[in-house]
């Protein structure tokens, strides 16, 4: 499969593309509410403010934001002993990230820039181009899908000439914003809702949210610090079916079941 080089990414427009729920097709599902419950723990750097988590080959891959302290690390999953890693320039505030075809792709904030690097060394290869912001990214086969902190996720298909698309986000029948850091799991869309204690997971066919899922007191008040932040983070492990998440500089990676609240 050819997948066109990161050099002919368009700029996304808010026009740009179809949009794959009109607003005269919103769903008016109401999701169903879950909570998460921790039922195992791993030790995370807690110098990471996680944007992206990615679980491939045995690796764990977590990009870091912030000016001045943005960097890709990598570590051995699932003992988490650092691998490598590679610090951004200053002037660049890592987001989501996410591997496809033998690539890291990294989005940085407000920048414009979705880095391409390689894996093995961190390398940036190549620099590709987006219009606002940048927040979360995953993909499903050869399709990107983009967060930028709207109710709106862009998706790319990198086999037929980067073919771009949008697609409006619902919560029982309303725009939902502030879709952050992304992962694809089991045909569907997992996103943090940045600042709440909140993941929802989407439709990507009609961008309803099908669940919502509340995480709370996953981290014991001992575990807590002056600069620790939101939750933020999710890692679907390919060959164990389990899901992780954790948050910005947290200093633990937690598998999660779902409870029906409903």
């Amino acid at each position: 499969m050819k997948l066109w080089c990161c050099y002919f990414l368009p700029v996304f427009l808010a026009t740009s593309g179809q949009i794959c729920a009109a607003e005269n097709e919103i769903s008016h599902h109401r999701a169903n509410k879950l909570r998460a419950v921790a039922i195992e723990s791993r030790p995370m750097e807690r110098r990471n403010f996680t944007q992206g988590l990615y679980i491939s080959d045995s690796e764990l891959y977590v990009s870091s934001g912030q000016y001045g302290k943005s960097a890709v690390r990598v570590y051995s999953w699932p003992d988490m002993i650092l691998n490598r890693e590679m610090a951004l320039p200053k002037a660049l505030f890592a987001e989501g990230l996410t591997l496809l075809a033998n690539r890291l792709w990294v989005l940085t904030w407000r920048e414009g820039k979705l880095l391409v690097m390689d894996p093995s060394t961190l390398e940036v290869l190549t620099t590709g181009k987006i219009s606002g912001e940048g927040w979360g990214i995953t993909h499903n086969a050869s399709t990107l899908w983009l967060s930028n902190g709207s109710s709106r996720l862009h998706s790319i298909d990198l086999s037929s000439a980067a073919k771009t698309q949008s697609l409006d986000v619902t919560l029982n029948g309303k725009p939902l914003k502030r879709l952050n850091e992304l992962e694809w799991i089991n045909g569907k869309i997992w996103a943090n809702v940045w600042l709440t204690n909140t993941i929802v997971v989407i439709d990507p066919k009609t961008g309803a949210v099908t669940d919502e899922i509340t995480v709370d007191d996953l981290l014991n008040a001992e575990d807590r610090e002056t600069n620790t932040d939101v939750l933020n983070g999710i890692a679907h492990d390919p060959q164990t079916g389990a899901i992780w998440i954790t948050g910005k500089r947290w200093p633990k990676l937690f598998r999660i079941e779902l409870e029906n609240t409903n």
